[in-house]
């Protein structure tokens, strides 16, 4: 059997995080900054768990292993008739099909887009879930643009712009 390494809570937060995102970037939370940072990506580099990308650091297969995954398939990696597992890119997001955060962004991208009302029902939320869905996940970890506007009847529409 196998142990795995000691890891501090902010390495195992770290490379957890990036073990979840499709390209698997290292994205130091913003209150880590100055020689606790340096500190903590010399270490995760001499121990060969993330490496220098081109836009900041990413992790190796052997980050994947001390967090518990496995590198996601790239589609250009596929052979024909291979799918992405774990990941699937709903036009350009990386979500797992089924989830209700699939559900979420399936109904606002519909040209019309939909209700508070209408979101409840796609993802089986409460209202205050699904306004901070939409603002923790998609706004800000996903980068997408929600677009709040008013219909006829002055309920909230929001649609992915």
């Amino acid at each position: 059997m196998e142990t795995l390494p000691k890891l501090t809570p902010t390495q195992a937060l770290l490379l957890r995080a990036a073990a979840r995102r499709a390209d698997g970037r290292v994205i130091p939370p913003a209150n880590l900054r100055g020689g606790a940072r340096v500190k903590l990506f010399t270490v995760l580099m001499q121990r060969g768990w993330i490496e220098p990308a081109d836009d900041g650091h990413a992790l190796t297969d052997a980050g994947y292993a001390v967090a518990g995954r496995k590198r996601p398939a790239l589609a250009e990696d596929l052979q024909p008739g291979e799918t992405i597992d774990d990941l699937q890119l709903l036009e350009g997001i990386p979500v797992r099909p089924g989830t209700k955060l699939a559900a979420l962004v399936a109904t606002l991208r519909r040209p019309q887009g939909a209700t508070n009302l209408q979101l409840m029902l796609a993802t089986g939320w409460q209202p205050h879930s699904v306004r901070g869905a939409i603002s923790g996940l998609l706004r800000k970890r996903l980068g997408l643009n929600v677009v709040l506007i008013r219909n006829a009847a002055g309920e909230r529409v929001y649609r992915i712009g």
